[in-house]
């Protein structure tokens, strides 16, 4: 929303989730039209092992491009800490299915993420000031906006294995999956966006939670239960950069030594990452446009465009004829943009108005009485 501008940011959110759910169900025709069961395999039917070894390269690094003085406290010991005991043994499942329940408590738990932002925005929003161009329709850094939109929605890189995983999978009924599954994670992502954006405008990071202050007891609930759904929503990235390790150096079987070892290697490399850079706004914006965004919109349209033999003029190919390029696009430039231009990050440093100095520059225009009021409120009622 900072990004794109507020209205237009509302508008792309509608779109991405729709070309998501389109390229999904594409995805799925293409198999069905070269008779193959996997993405690598479809990529490698359709263009060869060069497009072949492209896909398992995005595919493989999609999952990698995602302080107090005491240690025992601090984000290193704790990512370490959080990797060896939950992230490493969910990793080394080899049936995705099992899986399953544990996404449903990720699911449950980002709802109760949801209503602390929603709440948030009633109680914190008020007292935060507002941007001069918090309302304008567009701004000049959509595509960058696209980016980080395309991250939030691709889920191609697994497609297949959740589609074998179905008791009966047909075409018909993927759809029908594609088709809720999306309105329902669109529906979240406005929701959070909006949310988010109504209460911070202008000043809206690229990790949400960096914006509310350490001594808000409600976020920081929030925080942990978003640090539980990466920790159990990360086991079935990993199984798509095992699968994409085995497929390419072991011919698709893995005996359970290099099952092991090749999972262990994987969150070690996720975790070194992860312990180096602190800044998630430009992780968002770097794998959206070169991973996500052929994922999303170049590699299923081009696959069925050289597969169908359906006329042009049929919507499927018109569709794919428009999202091809637009993806080409947001992947150059999006990328020059996040170089430029990135995001902002506060890498830990509280928002100036958690300070009570700080914060009373930005309402100089008001009476002292109510300076006073409006901080005991933000810094005592609402936090308790």
């Amino acid at each position: 929303m900072k990004q794109a501008g507020f209205p237009l940011g509302i508008l792309l959110l509608f779109w991405v989730s729709y070309v998501t759910d389109f390229s999904l169900i594409l995805l799925i025709k293409g198999a069905a039209l070269s008779g193959t069961d996997t993405y690598q395999s479809l990529v490698n039917r359709t263009f060869g092992f060069p497009g072949y070894l492209l896909l398992s390269v995005l595919q493989f690094l999609y999952p990698f491009i995602v302080d107090p003085e005491n240690l025992l406290i601090g984000r290193h010991f704790i990512i370490v800490l959080s990797t060896v005991v939950f992230t490493l043994p969910l990793s080394l499942y080899r049936d995705i299915a099992k899986l399953g329940k544990i996404s449903l408590i990720s699911t449950v738990l980002t709802t109760l993420i949801l209503g602390i932002v929603v709440a948030r925005v009633v109680s914190l929003g008020p007292h935060i000031p507002k941007t001069e161009d918090a309302w304008i329709f567009a701004k000049p850094n959509a595509i960058q906006a696209v980016g980080v939109m395309s991250f939030a929605f691709i889920c191609h890189h697994n497609c297949f294995l959740v589609y074998s995983s179905l008791e009966e999978p047909t075409v018909a009924k993927w759809s029908h999956i594609i088709h809720v599954s999306t309105l329902i994670s669109v529906f979240i992502s406005i929701l959070f966006a909006t949310c988010g954006y109504l209460t911070f405008t202008g000043y809206t990071e690229g990790d949400l939670f960096e914006n509310y202050c350490r001594n808000d007891d409600l976020v920081t609930f929030g925080r942990f239960c978003y640090g539980v759904t990466v920790i159990l929503t990360y086991p079935i990235e990993c199984f798509v950069t095992r699968e994409v390790i085995a497929n390419v150096f072991f011919g698709g079987n893995l005996s359970s030594v290099f099952h092991i070892i090749i999972t262990v290697v994987i969150i070690t490399m996720a975790t070194l990452v992860s312990l180096l850079i602190d800044c998630l706004g430009i992780v968002l914006e770097l794998n959206g446009v070169l991973c996500a965004a052929p994922l999303i919109f170049i590699i299923p349209s081009a696959c069925y465009l050289k597969l169908s033999e359906e006329p042009r003029t049929h919507s499927d190919k018109i569709m794919s004829c428009v999202m091809l390029p637009i993806g080409a696009v947001v992947m150059a430039v999006g990328f020059v943009m996040a170089v430029t231009s990135p995001q902002d990050c506060s890498h830990g440093q509280e928002m100036f108005y958690c300070s009570l100095d700080n914060f009373s520059l930005t309402n100089i225009s008001i009476s002292r009485f109510q300076l006073t009021t409006q901080l005991s409120i933000l810094n005592v009622s609402i936090f308790q």
